[in-house]
């Protein structure tokens, strides 16, 4: 998943995002309001994590405006103000989250593993699609007891898509999702193409994969 790290502290930025990259997510930072505009109003990011202290912009009111913009989005608000009446402002404005600084970067990917549960309706870490399990914690896939050996892009790819069952990703949409901020002239390359074949060989080695449908000319869809 794709994370925007709005934070001016630049040491504090770097910490989160080496943390959440050992965590497999992808992140980007942005250290001014502007740059963070700029990027939320372009990109499309599974998380925002959003300091409300930023030197060039009130961050409530980036926080208003990007929720406008970016509606599937999710929002963490990271601040050092732990007024009851800031949360309140925050999460009345769209916020998924809020967390008062300093906080565990553990308590951080906490919330955000239930945030992306909340958000696709999952009880648990775990997805069952037809003979296959996932555990999006633990980053593997089992067909019964046996775990199939896939790259940390091909994992990427299939969880995002069953996360998103029964719609169609475009190839722009997951070519995003897994390499983050790429020039437009990149989204025609073979790159996902080459991981869902590689992908979809793998799973029907072990039990059919009917359920991931290439929609031609457009992309790919979990039927499910």
């Amino acid at each position: 998943m794709n994370v925007l790290i709005v934070e001016d502290e630049k040491g504090l930025s770097a910490e989160i995002k080496s943390f959440l990259e050992k965590e497999n997510f992808l992140c980007e930072s942005a250290y001014t309001g502007k740059e963070a505009s700029e990027k939320i109003f372009v990109n499309n990011y599974d998380f925002v994590l959003l300091d409300l202290g930023l030197p060039d912009y009130e961050g409530l009111n980036l926080l208003k405006e990007a929720r406008e913009a970016n509606r599937e989005s999710a929002f963490i608000i990271l601040t050092a103000r732990g007024a009851v009446d800031d949360k309140i402002k925050g999460l009345n404005l769209g916020a998924d989250d809020y967390l008062a600084k300093p906080f565990s970067l553990l308590e951080l990917l906490s919330r955000m593993q239930a945030i992306t549960r909340r958000k696709h309706g999952l009880k648990k870490n775990l997805i069952k699609v037809f003979d296959f399990t996932i555990d999006i914690q633990k980053r593997s896939v089992l067909q019964g007891a046996k775990e199939i050996a896939l790259t940390k892009k091909e994992f990427d790819i299939l969880v995002y898509l069953v996360l998103h069952k029964n719609r169609v990703l475009t190839r722009n949409q997951l070519t995003e999702h897994i390499w983050g901020d790429v020039l437009e002239e990149d989204y025609d390359s073979n790159y996902v193409d080459v991981h869902i074949k590689n992908l979809r060989k793998k799973l029907a080695a072990h039990a059919s994969a009917d359920w991931l449908e290439t929609v031609r000319g457009i992309g790919y869809r979990v039927n499910a």
